[in-house]
């Protein structure tokens, strides 16, 4: 493809490695140029040619980039993407795109009076779950949609070894603006702004010092009840997507592959890639009362997606999936 985006990577930890390079490697509308290294150079053993610098001022410095990823910790995204958009550079940038709701407005702003993008790195949104209960949502076999509970649950009892994650004093740290934008994001995207929040933190793990459980309940017009949580302290986890109508109900674990298959070193180009066999099971009541079982099975994740949205956004002008007022709620119910 003639003129690919020229993207650089604010860092190739496991975000970089996982989540954004294979994608830019393999969709021929990206080329990735260049990273930052502050101290270990690995990019180069996985893609050579590609330039590693010591600094952001160095890479903003770099003409030829039209977008910055950053996928830096959550307390750093407002700065590093203000400078970004200064330098004249569009902005791909991790969830939660900043910590307050003032500091997105002001990117918002910045990012249109230049002329620029800042766009939100939601990957959740192509999950094979997410997507099939998108798509049971959206065919209407469960009627009027009465109550919800999506879930995003692990066990992991002790503390991070990124010691400014467990840091109250962090911006961003915590559960809620960690696990929490994924699950909000899925249920603002289906369901838009709520009427009423009510949000309940609490700090369960020994020695935590910040929220490792979420619970957050989302109340709109109609009688519609959403309920989003998370939490570290799940062993066994319960159903993460539940949903029930005047006409049936479903349910689906959370199962997408994507990550462990990313981690494993496998490309999105791969044939194997987003397989996910495990399948949802939607109930279905008819008029006489008989209840029918179905499994769905659930299609293939597609972080691609995500990568396509921003070049079709940057290429062709296309509008971004993830708006901008999505964000802002999102922001409004982690700032309460």
């Amino acid at each position: 493809m003639s003129n690919p985006i020229q993207t650089g990577l604010l860092a190739f930890g496991m975000s970089g490695r996982i989540f954004h390079a294979p994608f830019i490697h393999t969709h021929p509308g990206f080329q990735l140029r260049a990273v930052v290294e502050r101290s270990r150079k690995q990019v180069a053993e996985v893609y050579p040619g590609v330039i590693s610098y010591d600094s952001m001022a160095e890479l903003l410095a770099d003409a030829a980039l039209e977008l910055v990823i950053i996928n830096t910790p959550n307390g750093t995204h407002f700065e590093l993407a203000r400078e970004a958009l200064r330098a004249g550079k569009h902005v791909l940038i991790e969830k939660p795109v900043t910590t307050t709701l003032a500091e997105l407005d002001e990117l918002l702003a910045l990012a249109q009076e230049r002329g620029l993008h800042l766009l939100a790195y939601q990957n959740r949104r192509w999950d094979s779950d997410f997507q099939l209960v998108r798509e049971v949502v959206e065919s209407r076999q469960l009627g009027r949609i009465t109550e919800v509970h999506f879930r995003f649950d692990r066990y992991k009892a002790a503390l991070n070894a990124k010691v400014f994650k467990e840091d109250p004093a962090t911006h961003g740290s915590g559960l809620s603006y960690d696990l929490g934008p994924h699950v909000l994001d899925q249920a603002l995207s289906l369901f838009g702004r709520p009427e009423r929040v009510h949000k309940t933190l609490s700090c369960n793990r020994p020695k935590s010092r910040v929220n490792d459980y979420f619970h957050y309940h989302l109340a709109y017009p109609g009688g519609l009840n959403v309920f989003v949580a998370g939490s570290l302290l799940t062993a066994a986890p319960v159903p993460a997507y539940v949903l029930h109508g005047t006409l049936g109900s479903f349910q689906k674990p959370r199962t997408d592959v994507q990550e462990t298959q990313l981690d494993q070193e496998m490309l999105p180009t791969d044939a194997a890639y987003g397989l996910d066999s495990s399948a949802g099971e939607l109930t279905v009541v008819s008029g006489n009362g008989e209840k029918s079982l179905t499994t769905l099975a659930s299609p293939r994740g597609n972080y691609p997606g995500l990568f396509e949205a921003v070049h079709q956004t940057l290429r062709q002008g296309a509008p971004y999936p993830i708006r901008n007022e999505e964000l802002r709620w999102q922001l409004e119910i982690l700032e309460q």
